[in-house]
C-alpha cells in the first residue's frame, strides 16, 4: 500500500481526494488541514508521497515543502490553481524539490473529478517511486562545484569573440549555421533544468530548446524563473521565434514545439499537441523536427529525469546518425524512465550524473 498524506485546507477537496485514492485500492490515506499539521504527521504517519496545496493558512505550501525537504525528504506532488500567482508559486515549489504538479480543475472540482482523478493517480504513483535524496537545492551545489571551471557571464557583457560550439562529432558548425541542443525532461525536471542551465556561460554558442512536460499555466513562470537564474536568456515559445545562440527556448505546456527552416533561419513554433505522442510538450517530436532542419553532426540531445520514454527513440537515432547525446544517470534522476530508455537503447554518447551534464555539454567534441 502507498501511504499518502493529503494536505489541503478545503474540506471538500479533502473529501473528493479521499474518494479518488480509496477507490483506487492501493492507497492508505491520511489528511492534514495545513502545513503545520502536515509537519506534525511526517514522523507519525511516515508517508510515501504527499499532495500539497500551495495556498494554505498558518504555513503555506512553499514554507511547508521547504521544511519537509529538510526534516524528512519525501516525494511531493503540488496541487495548484491555474491563477498566475498559483502558477508562479508552484514553479518555485518544483525548484524547492517537489517532484511534479497537477493543476486543479478550473471549474468546481466536484464537476471534473472523473477526468481529474486518473491523471492524479498516475502522477502520485510515479512520484511515490521517485528518488529525491539528491535533488534538494541541487542547483546551488552545482553552481558551487563548477564555479572554478565555468563562470556565468553577465548577460549585458559584449559577446565579441563567439567561438564555434564544442559539440558534434564531424567538425565545428559555422557561425552562420550554428547547431542546436535539444533538452527533454519530465518528473523532477525543473530543478534539473536549474542545474543544467545555470552554469552555462552567456556566450554558449548554440541555441537550447527545452521540452519539459508541464501544463500550459506553468511553462511561462518556469521560463521567467530560469531567465532570472541563468546567464543565458530564457523565453517561452508562444509565437514563431527565430532561434539564436546564447538563448534558451521553453516549449509551451500542453502543446508541442517544432523547428522549421525559413529563408531567415531556423524558427521554433508552438504547435497543437499531436495525438501520436502521449506526453507534451513532446521531446520526441521536437527532436524529430530538429533532425529535419540540421544534420546530426550539428545536433546535441540531452535527456534528463522523467517517467516514460519520450525522446529516447529519436535521440538514439540521432546518435546512430553521428550526433551527440547525453543521458542523466540513474543515481541522480528523480525518475530514471526517459534517460534509462535512452541508455537501454544504446543511444547515449555520455551517461552522467546531473551535476556533470553541463560540463559534459561544454566539453563535447567538435
Amino acid at each position: 500500500m502507498i501511504r499518502i498524506l493529503v494536505v489541503d485546507d478545503s474540506p471538500l477537496v479533502r473529501r473528493l481526494l479521499a474518494e479518488v485514492f480509496r477507490a483506487a485500492g492501493d492507497f492508505e490515506v491520511a489528511f492534514a488541514r495545513d502545513g503545520v499539521e502536515a509537519l506534525e504527521m511526517l514522523k507519525s504517519f511516515e508517508p510515501h508521497v504527499i499532495t500539497l496545496d500551495v495556498q494554505m493558512p498558518r504555513l503555506n505550501g512553499l514554507a511547508c515543502l521547504d521544511r519537509i525537504m529538510v526534516e524528512r525528504p519525501t516525494p511531493v506532488v503540488m496541487l495548484s490553481s491555474l491563477t498566475a500567482e498559483g502558477a508562479a508559486e508552484t514553479v518555485e515549489a518544483l525548484a524547492l524539490g517537489a517532484v511534479d504538479v497537477v493543476a486543479k480543475p478550473s471549474r468546481a472540482m466536484s464537476l471534473e473529478i472523473e477526468a481529474f482523478g486518473p491523471l492524479l493517480l498516475e502522477t502520485v504513483r510515479t512520484a511515490a517511486r521517485a528518488r529525491i535524496r539528491r535533488t534538494h537545492r541541487l542547483a546551488e551545489r552545482v553552481r558551487s562545484s563548477l564555479a572554478a571551471a565555468v563562470e556565468p557571464r553577465p548577460r549585458d557583457r559584449a559577446r565579441t569573440s563567439r567561438r564555434p560550439a564544442r559539440l558534434g562529432v564531424a567538425g565545428p558548425a559555422t557561425s552562420s549555421e550554428a547547431g542546436l541542443v535539444v533538452v527533454g525532461c519530465s518528473t523532477g525536471g525543473p530543478p534539473a533544468l536549474d542545474a543544467l542551465l545555470a552554469p552555462l556561460p552567456a556566450d554558449f554558442p548554440w541555441p537550447i530548446l527545452v521540452a519539459q512536460h508541464m501544463p500550459r499555466a506553468f511553462t511561462g513562470p518556469l521560463a521567467r524563473r530560469l531567465d532570472g537564474l541563468c546567464a543565458l536568456e530564457v523565453t517561452e515559445v508562444t509565437a514563431p521565434t527565430r532561434v539564436e545562440p546564447g538563448k534558451v527556448y521553453i516549449a509551451r505546456g500542453d502543446a508541442d514545439m517544432i523547428l522549421v527552416r525559413r529563408a531567415e533561419g531556423i524558427f521554433a513554433l508552438s504547435a497543437p499537441a499531436h495525438p501520436d505522442h502521449r506526453w507534451h510538450p513532446s521531446v520526441e517530436r521536437l527532436m524529430e523536427s530538429a533532425r529535419g532542419v540540421l544534420p546530426a553532426q550539428q545536433l546535441a540531445g540531452v535527456l534528463m529525469t522523467g517517467m516514460g520514454s519520450d525522446g529516447a527513440r529519436a535521440m538514439a537515432q540521432l546518435r546512430a546518425d553521428g550526433g551527440w547525446t547525453c543521458a542523466e544517470s540513474e543515481e541522480t534522476a528523480v525518475v530514471w524512465g526517459m534517460p534509462g530508455e535512452l541508455v537501454r537503447a544504446g543511444g547515449a554518447t555520455v551517461v552522467a550524473p546531473l551535476e556533470e551534464i553541463s560540463a559534459a555539454l561544454l566539453a563535447a567534441p567538435r
